[in-house]
């Protein structure tokens, strides 16, 4: 993939860094070879960024001819807006306070280089800030008011504003950020895409295994596909793959949807999306878009405050309660009596203005069906855990104990619950997800529509095995040149 970093006067830059071609602002905007080179990242380091400028409109034609520009247009705007700023700096505020808190003078600025800072102490929030702002040269400014610190502004830092005894750590900062870069393998024929897969080591109960990555890379490998495990503290280098594949579970209120929105901001290919992630992981969404389109559900009711009261009447007893953002069955409870009901939807309640209410259906297992692109990919029968009626059985010690995983060749599934599935998955888009569903007779009821479903190692895979994982990254491939399709000019 092309790599060009851009300045008013080339002469300026000494570094040489290999696979990185440095050129003039006048030289891109103006020379036909850069119009239509394809598949290319370009890091803008011009004088100036204000409305207008040659820095700008670096950022803006390459956004036109499909590059991926660093600051784009959108980021150099965003440094502008003072209600963004502030909303970052909220988010961050804790790590703000604790890396600034040996700070004595009352004003701060701080400089970040390619996501490095010349401080080991501000490391972490200035890859925090990169990450938020992608930026190659960044400068944020702190004031200290009634003992807290708070984010006064960030803007980009043209390459003429660069200290003189700050340009050796920069040239440093840059070598060591395109090396990174530059990944190991066959140099003859690189992959053409690189796939990050997002994951935590730490996770108890990941949707997927270390066996499971493994295949994932392997079968990346075996398609000329390039692919990396990436964690959290990775965010600020997203914008070096092509794709983004995200293996922890997720919940909009947290990191792995800050990674879904600034994937798609790239104009990477990411699954899970973020509306996937935000159409899935409630519950409440979830039975409103499933009962609006008619798809089978069991009887459900919406509980808020003013029709709790209603329900035993209307579902019976034993029922269901799913808090909205419940995931691994925590937050989902059986209630069999009205006081035990009482004090369970008071107590969700507490915790959001609405709770799903379901009637209870007994079976000795789920059927889960695994879909992609909106076709069936695997089906499975999850058991319930021993002595439980959910698959997976909460210890009081934390630990989860699972029913047995019992894969099943497509055509050997129930027809119905085939469909149902495909059915179900429709209303939430064309990504990878799980609907869970339970078989009554000749009735197949939906019970969920999950996001990021559980692919491990000998048991989703039992039937298709390695095909599973080829499958998967092939749609990432077919993503990826449908992007690059339409954002190639004068498509």
């Amino acid at each position: 993939m092309p790599i060009l970093m851009v300045f008013n006067d080339p002469d300026d830059w000494p570094l040489s860094v290999p696979g990185v071609q440095v050129v003039s602002a006048r030289r891109y905007l103006t020379d036909p070879a850069f119009h239509r080179l394809a598949n290319t990242r370009l890091f803008n380091l011009c004088n100036s960024y204000s409305y207008q400028s040659r820095g700008y409109y670096v950022s803006l034609l390459a956004e036109a001819r499909g590059h991926r520009p660093q600051p784009d247009v959108v980021t150099i705007q965003d440094m502008k807006s003072s209600a963004l700023v502030r909303a970052i700096a909220e988010d961050l505020d804790e790590l703000i306070q604790k890396t600034l808190r040996p700070v004595h003078p009352d004003h701060f600025t701080l400089s970040i280089y390619f996501g490095r800072t010349l401080a080991r102490r501000d490391q972490l929030l200035g890859r925090r800030l990169f990450g938020r702002f992608r930026t190659p040269l960044l400068r944020a400014q702190f004031d200290r008011r009634h003992d807290r610190w708070h984010l006064r502004g960030v803007r980009p830092i043209p390459a003429s504003e660069i200290p003189d005894n700050h340009r050796p750590f920069v040239i440093e900062a840059a070598a060591e950020y395109f090396a990174r870069r530059q990944r190991p393998g066959n140099t003859a024929s690189p992959p053409r895409y690189y796939l990050a897969i997002l994951h935590d080591p730490e996770e108890r109960d990941p949707p997927s295994d270390a066996a499971a990555l493994k295949r994932f890379i392997r079968a990346a490998d075996r398609l000329g596909f390039g692919s990396e495990l990436i964690i959290r503290d990775d965010y600020e280098r997203l914008a070096e793959f092509d794709a983004l594949f995200i293996r922890t579970t997720t919940f909009v209120n947290n990191y792995t949807y800050r990674f879904a929105r600034r994937a798609v901001a790239e104009g990477m290919a990411v699954i899970d999306d973020p509306l996937s992630i935000a159409r899935c992981t409630n519950k409440v969404y979830l039975a409103e878009l499933l009962t609006l389109h008619q798809v089978p559900v069991p009887r459900t009711i919406i509980v808020q405050r003013d029709n709790a009261d209603e329900v035993i009447d209307r579902l019976g007893l034993p029922l269901v309660l799913k808090q909205p953002d419940s995931a691994f069955s925590q937050g989902v409870v059986k209630v069999a009596d009205h006081h035990a009901y009482r004090n369970a939807i008071d107590a969700l309640l507490d915790r959001s203005e609405a709770v799903v209410a379901q009637e209870y259906i007994p079976t000795s297992f789920d059927w889960r069906v695994g879909l992609i692109d909106g076709e069936p990919l695997y089906a499975c029968k999850y058991h319930m855990a021993r002595d439980h009626w959910q698959i997976v059985n909460q210890q009081a010690d934390g630990r989860h104990r699972y029913g047995k995983t019992e894969a099943v060749p497509l055509e050997e599934a129930p027809k119905r619950v085939i469909a149902t599935a495909v059915r179900a998955a429709r209303h939430i888009g064309d990504g990878l997800y799980g609907v869970d569903l339970k078989l009554v007779g000749d009735a197949a009821y939906v019970m969920e529509v999950n996001d990021n479903p559980n692919i491990d190692a000998g048991c989703e895979d039992a039937v298709l095995k390695d095909e599973l994982y080829e499958r998967i990254i092939g749609s990432f491939i077919r993503r990826i040149e449908r992007l690059r399709e339409g954002a190639a000019p004068g498509a």
